[in-house]
């Protein structure tokens, strides 16, 4: 019983951390991609030599794929969040992280 007591008090501050921190991370998660996809456009369009216009251009795709991704990958926790409590307070048989879809509904506002 001590285990489940020790769970409750580090569990909880982490996925409130975790659900506060995430509206922030998007915001600077898709600021991040479009000022460094900007840079690397600049650098696209002012690339003269065909090998630094094809490396630029590498370079503009991988940015876009990989902020999309994270981006995609923040929202799919953002909204998954509520689900994965009640897999987690289910499969300990009680109320081990205290959210429920009220909170949820309150963080997204």
């Amino acid at each position: 019983m001590l285990l489940a007591t020790n769970f409750d008090k580090i569990s909880t501050p982490v996925v409130d951390l975790i659900y506060n921190l995430l509206p922030p991370m998007l915001a600077i998660v898709g600021a991040l991609g479009a000022l460094y996809c900007v840079v690397l456009g600049v650098k696209y369009a002012k690339a003269e030599e065909p090998q630094d216009r094809e490396k630029a251009k590498g370079a503009l795709k991988n940015a876009i794929v990989g902020f999309v991704l994270i981006f995609v990958l923040l929202l799919g926790l953002r909204f998954l969040m509520p689900e994965m409590v009640k897999w987690v307070n289910h499969e300990a048989g009680r109320t081990v992280v205290n959210m429920t879809d009220e909170d949820a509904t309150k963080e997204a506002e």
